[in-house]
């Protein structure tokens, strides 16, 4: 076998992996319930596929001591909420708005990220979204409603916006 075959066959074994990753949180997405001690939450909604998400915040002293969210929507839009979720917990405000940075370009520019961050990697799931632009929107709704739920917005975030 090649080397370029073997390359073939390790990224296609990764596309693989990746996507039972997006599956299995999308199925079984992890921080969905109602955070009872909640101090910020946001709503979010993508008019495109119909993705509904609220996601909840208990931010203390500039940290995001828990998160959570609830909602209904595709594989992609719950797995990515529940990666996120997962991702931010015990990250400050700053660290959370450059996660939010980060996985923005990741799904919408073909350079590396610009400020490269630890515990960023399993967010790259997510790089073969970027393929198919209806898809973006599925992906970044709850990072957008995370933004919102930080600044403290009252208006449903749409990703049309």
């Amino acid at each position: 076998m090649h080397q370029t075959q073997h390359r073939l066959l390790a990224m296609s074994e990764l596309r693989e992996l990746y996507q039972e990753m997006i599956l299995d949180h999308g199925r079984h997405p992890r921080n969905c319930h109602v955070l009872a001690n909640a101090n910020r939450q946001a709503e979010g909604f993508n008019q495109l596929c119909g993705d509904r998400l609220t996601v909840y915040l208990n931010v203390e002293n500039n940290t995001i001591k828990d998160i959570s969210f609830t909602g209904s929507g595709c594989a992609i839009s719950m797995a990515s909420a529940s990666l996120m979720s997962e991702t931010l917990k015990g990250k400050t405000e700053q660290e959370a708005q450059l996660f939010f940075q980060n996985f923005h370009e990741l799904l919408t520019h073909e350079k590396e990220q610009t400020n490269p961050i630890d515990d960023f990697n399993k967010l790259t799931i997510f790089s073969g979204v970027k393929a198919y632009p209806a898809r973006v929107k599925c992906a970044t709704l709850a990072w957008h409603t995370l933004h919102a739920g930080l600044q403290q917005q009252k208006k449903t975030v749409s990703t049309e916006n």
